[in-house]
């Protein structure tokens, strides 16, 4: 089932004037859909039943009925989790104590995980683990902060002996990505997904054969043009970004979801190789005490 209020914090692309009109007076006040018809709304925001209905079924939804319904246990669900974190509202402001803020982070990740755990497509996250568990070798793509989420599926793969690439230089990245070919995969992980550093080396590596997997906070944004397969996170931004904290640790999720696939598909192989790799990590680190 789609989040209501995940769909309307995404801000869907190709909206006409009105909807976007629609969109901004809702994501400001969530609470008018719950409290107004489908008619009061549409005069409120100065457009058409009819650009109401429409702009319901854009967000997935059969119709304004349903989207009111599910916005309404939406919002309801969201205010019982502030109040366990005893939170008015979520976003950091300026004059907030560190106490506040501390507790708006914690709410804001949780959050983030959980919307993008409920919104995965298993059907996609069984095909990337399968990829990923066949492939002859893979690529991630990834800079910024979305770079500390390669670098976990990185080390990941490595640790069950699978061969994987990630460097945040670009120049590496468009080498490693002209040598793809059938039977390999390319990962390109970018939050907003128009990140060229990310989209240019994912294209590269299709345009090669390679299998391509987008993870992003964004259905529509240009990465998932050039990817087979699209996993989806759901973290919110803010203005003191604290989505920029949320953001990563959706895509850990995300990353550890698929990898926990991959090792359950090779159980024997991988426990071994986890176990010998844990072991030498062991030998190599300081006695305790």
């Amino acid at each position: 089932m789609t989040d209501p209020l995940a769909a309307l914090r995404r801000d869907p692309t190709g909206l006409s004037a009105a909807e976007t009109r629609l969109a901004r007076r809702i994501v400001a006040d969530p609470t008018i859909v719950v409290d107004l018809t489908i008619t009061d709304l549409a005069v409120l925001c100065e457009t058409s039943p009819a650009t109401v209905a429409r702009f319901a079924q854009t967000l997935g939804f059969s119709g304004y009925r349903q989207f009111r319904l599910e916005l309404a246990q939406a919002l309801s669900r969201e205010s019982a989790e502030r109040e366990r974190f005893g939170l008015d509202q979520d976003d950091v402001l300026a004059d907030d104590a560190a106490e506040s803020v501390a507790a708006k982070i914690a709410y804001q990740e949780m959050r983030a995980i959980e919307q993008t755990a409920h919104g995965l497509d298993a059907a996609a996250i069984d095909a990337v683990a399968g990829l990923l568990g066949s492939s002859g070798s893979t690529d991630i793509f990834a800079v910024g902060a979305s770079a500390l989420a390669a670098s976990d599926l990185h080390l990941k793969l490595a640790r069950i002996g699978m061969t994987a690439w990630h460097a945040p230089d670009v120049h590496f990245a468009l080498v490693q990505a002209a040598q793809r070919r059938p039977g390999d995969v390319a990962v390109g992980i970018s939050h907003g997904g128009t990140t060229r550093e990310v989209i240019e080396p994912l294209a590269l590596a299709r345009d090669g054969g390679a299998a391509t997997i987008a993870i992003t906070n964004a259905p529509e944004s240009p990465i998932t043009r050039h990817a087979d397969w699209v996993l989806l996170t759901k973290a919110r931004e803010s203005p003191f970004r604290i989505g920029a904290t949320a953001s990563r640790i959706a895509q850990l999720a995300v990353v550890d979801i698929v990898f926990t696939r991959i090792v359950q598909a090779r159980t024997d192989f991988a426990r071994d190789v986890l176990r010998r790799t844990r072991e030498v990590i062991d030998r190599h680190n300081a006695p305790k005490g």
